[in-house]
């Protein structure tokens, strides 16, 4: 079956943001001057998803703002000639089909995907987290759809990290299957170093299958009360296979200063109106 949906929670409250994220949804903050989470909806189109769900808590207009028209400055660039800036102002609001729920408790990453189950209905869909911004030649996603299609089971993106990350993340348990796909034998969420299975950590993007729901609402609660999305997989992998794809390209967590600094200055390398510049001024920046 055609994956066709994605869900993308952006409901926290982003207090490593504060106090720009006390008026500032911190998905609306800008890798150069792009917006976060625009690169994941991007990311959603570019691999033939035609529909996103975002999970929203309340005071995020912002983001329902960004991606519906805004006729006063289309009219404003066709004014002043400038083709090209309304194209792109234009792109944003075909990229996909956009709908919002609310998440009313910061009760985990689960909880959220379970707020998205009457849009999404009985169909496989994607997740972005849009904190992990991941460039390489083809999307991420793309790649997890066709794993997805070819073995039907859920696919999760992983990666190497350091030893010190693994208390913070997902961690699986994995062996290689083809290229760069391989089968899970097991997850577990958060664990200690002493106690992780390996160093390959779950980074922001999955493709589920829609009996997730059901396994979510059956996942215990955690500590602080939330229901955490890698305990539910690793329900789920008794039952059906799971992979991992190790995905080629560059990966940041923006979802921290530093991280959204690092793509910035990746970005403003990249691109042709601003690298030689940028480049000029880093050297004698850090010299």
């Amino acid at each position: 079956m055609k994956v066709r949906k994605a869900v993308i929670p952006v409901a926290g409250f982003g207090t490593r943001w504060l106090p720009a994220s006390r008026s500032v949804p911190k998905v609306m903050l800008p890798v150069l001057d792009t917006p976060v989470v625009h690169h994941a909806v991007r990311e959603a189109s570019d691999a033939g998803i035609e529909h996103v769900v975002f999970v929203l808590s309340r005071q995020q207009e912002a983001i329902s703002a960004y991606f519906g028209r805004h006729t006063d400055l289309e009219i404003a660039l066709e004014q002043r000639g400038d083709g090209d800036m309304l194209r792109q102002m234009l792109a944003i609001n075909e990229m996909a089909e956009i709908s919002y729920v609310y998440q009313h408790e910061q009760l985990g990453l689960g909880h959220a995907i379970l707020a998205a189950q009457t849009i999404i209905g009985d169909e496989p869909f994607a997740v972005f987290l849009p904190d992990d911004v991941i460039w390489g030649d083809s999307p991420t996603i793309g790649d997890m759809l066709e794993i997805f299609g070819q073995r039907g089971g859920c696919v999760v993106a992983v990666k190497e990290v350091p030893v010190e990350m693994i208390p913070s993340l997902g961690i699986v348990k994995a062996r290689p299957l083809d290229g760069r796909a391989l089968v899970i034998d097991g997850m577990v969420e958060k664990p200690s170093i002493a106690e992780a299975p390996s160093n390959l950590a779950i980074i922001g993007r999955y493709v589920l299958a829609p009996e997730v729901f059901d396994v979510l609402r059956r996942t215990p609660h955690g500590a602080r009360g939330e229901i955490q999305l890698t305990n539910a997989l690793a329900m789920l992998l008794s039952t059906r296979p799971m992979y991992a794809y190790r995905f080629p390209g560059v990966h940041f967590d923006v979802g921290t200063p530093l991280g959204l600094l690092k793509a910035s200055v990746h970005a403003a390398l990249h691109r042709d109106d601003l690298a030689p510049g940028f480049r000029t001024w880093l050297g004698e920046a850090i010299s």
